[in-house]
């Protein structure tokens, strides 16, 4: 049983899963950080254009006349 263990802590192959596992949380996580940027920066913008477009009044446009 002993020699079980000792070789168990040797063995590296689940190493790498871990790493994998860690390093495509870490990845998931920036892209739900960058995710909750955008959507706040993108509502920003649709509101500000929203105010801008509310106070602006069409106007009489004449064009050239053609020839």
């Amino acid at each position: 049983m002993t020699n079980f263990i000792k070789a168990f802590a040797r063995d590296e192959n689940g190493a790498v899963t871990v790493d994998w596992v860690v390093l495509t949380a870490a990845v998931v996580g920036l892209a739900v950080a960058a995710y909750g940027s955008i959507q706040t920066g993108s509502s920003n913008l649709t509101a500000a254009t929203d105010t801008i477009l509310s106070n602006m009044t069409v106007g009489n446009v004449s064009l050239p006349a053609a020839e």
